[in-house]
């Protein structure tokens, strides 16, 4: 273990309850339960959340499915209206809300703030989305018909989050669900259950608002559900919900998949991303810089578009990587509270465990590790503080295929831009890429159907930080599901094609014939 800057961790306990009281959750939701709340910032326990049982997680689908049965026949537009309000309420909390986050996941203070400002993003997006939900007017063979198509709400949304983006993923999924006329159960990640409750209290606020304003809301049209594995098998297998979108590993995809498909329901899988990016000839070195450092090293790693791979011409390899490593070596970490420290902490030991596996074997493989150790935080003893680590290594082998949710970038020299391309796109995992250079024939390529087979491909910036007007998600193992922008809304919602003749005859689509007397 190792010392980074002196500095001194105080306990979190009296100001999580603080916050709480201030974001309208009352005290007996987060006393006496039996789900333990832990901030990785200390690694200390600050509140214990109830859990719900089985049967009151059925119940609560069931109530949410009522829900559902009246909010879709409210216009969409009204519906809006609900999600402008919830917004209006981020706005006015957003300083508690992120300072929640950061405390939560250990994320640094505007880290923890931008989360917030992407749920308000994304209340603006569905607001006015709501007035835009058009389906098309097709042209039809046969005179004096019309053919068109028309989109309906779905049903319960289930929503299970992921402790990294513990609150702006359920917001993305939330706001659009809810101005499609469905409603939703969510199911977060029982390491952050305190952020859950503070928006389940300030969504709270926006419905008790649109009542007083004389809106029509039926109960159980949010409903979250406290629990572990068991509680999200629920809402999987639940037949009334005909909609989860799950974030998390690939291996937690691998199981809600197959179960949602056996039952015809739809799903969203936001799972791993094993992300990359290029360094050519020609990049400006001082942009590639600060976006690599950032996609590797914000969030400790800990971003499903964190960079994880790093191809680096040979040409600027020598000018590049050292100065990398300078950065490695400079950033600060500690307390992600206090002004001036870049990297917080990991969640928890486990994840601490699995990135010293990856960085065995990334050593047994032929890497060259440099940092990935532990720093010590007086006041911390029981949290994960780790220096990230840069591997340079000769090919994509060992661990380099595989995603460790951890600060972990392994640089890979390459020749051939042809050659690397095909490298890029050998692992299973196709989240988020991105390209450094000033050549247009390597940027247009890149971004071509024989470039990138990821979801998200960027030029001139890291494969990190989606703003919510682009459909997020990828493909392969990262789960094909898309959330967010564009016409993501068109998953939450069934889709019907309608034909009216407004004539005086009949006649059959493709020529047929059928006359009967």
């Amino acid at each position: 273990m190792t010392n980074d800057r002196s500095q001194t961790v105080k306990s979190l306990v009296s100001e999580v309850d603080a916050l709480l009281k201030e974001l309208g959750v009352e005290g007996v939701r987060y006393v006496d339960g039996t789900l333990a709340a832990r901030s990785p910032i200390t690694g200390e326990v600050t509140a214990h959340v109830h859990e719900i049982s089985p049967a009151e997680a059925r119940a609560a689908i069931d109530k949410a499915h009522a829900a559902f049965l009246e909010w879709r026949l409210v216009p969409a537009p009204k519906r809006g209206e609900l999600v402008r309000l919830l917004g209006e309420e981020l706005r006015a909390h957003k300083q508690a809300l992120g300072r929640l986050v950061s405390i939560e996941v250990g994320k640094i203070a505007s880290e923890g703030l931008g989360e917030v400002q992407e749920m308000i993003d994304i209340c603006d997006f569905a607001v006015g989305l709501s007035r835009q939900l058009y389906g098309l007017t097709i042209a039809t063979e046969r005179s004096e018909h019309r053919m068109m198509e028309t989109w309906h709400p779905l049903g319960v949304t289930g929503i299970i989050s992921a402790f990294n983006f513990p609150v702006a993923v359920w917001s993305w999924n939330a706001a659009l669900a809810l101005i499609c006329g469905n409603s939703i159960v969510w199911k977060p990640s029982e390491k952050t259950p305190l952020t859950a409750l503070a928006t389940e209290a300030l969504f709270e606020r926006a419905l008790k608002r649109f009542r007083q304003e004389g809106g029509a809301v039926p109960d159980g049209l949010s409903v979250v559900l406290f629990g572990g594995r068991e509680i999200g098998e629920i809402l999987v297998d639940h037949a009334k919900v005909p909609l989860v979108s799950a974030t998390g590993s690939t291996a937690m995809g691998r199981i809600v998949g197959p179960r949602l498909a056996g039952r015809f329901a739809r799903a969203i899988l936001e799972l791993g991303g094993n992300n990359a990016a290029i360094v050519t000839s020609t990049a400006d070195l001082d942009v590639t810089l600060r976006g690599v450092a950032f996609a590797a090293m914000g969030t400790a790693g800990q971003r499903c578009t964190t960079l994880r791979r790093l191809f680096v011409h040979e040409s600027v390899y020598e000018a590049f990587v050292p100065r990398l490593k300078r950065a490695y070596e400079s950033v600060t970490i500690g307390n992600p509270l206090q002004d001036g420290n870049l990297v917080g902490p990991l969640i928890d030991e486990a994840a601490h465990a699995s990135m010293q596996k990856a960085l065995s074997a990334a050593r047994a493989a032929g890497g060259i590790v440099f940092g990935g150790d532990r720093v010590v935080v007086s006041g911390a003893d029981q949290a994960y503080y780790v220096r990230p680590a840069l591997v340079e290594i000769t090919g994509q082998v060992g661990p380099v295929e595989h995603e460790t949710f951890a600060p972990i970038l392994y640089v890979i020299k390459y020749r051939d831009f042809d050659a690397v391309l095909e490298l890029h796109n050998s692992v299973p995992q196709g989240l988020s890429s991105s390209i450094f250079t000033n050549d247009l024939r390597e940027a247009e390529t890149f971004l071509s159907a024989r470039g990138s087979d990821c979801g998200i491909a960027n030029v001139n910036l890291g494969p990190s930080g989606a703003e919510i007007g682009g459909a997020f998600g990828g493909e392969k193992e990262t789960g094909g599901g898309r959330e967010s922008g564009s016409d993501a809304w068109k998953a939450y919602m069934r889709r019907a094609t309608n034909t009216i003749n407004f004539g005086r005859t009949l006649p059959l689509a493709q020529g047929v014939k059928f006359d009967v007397t």
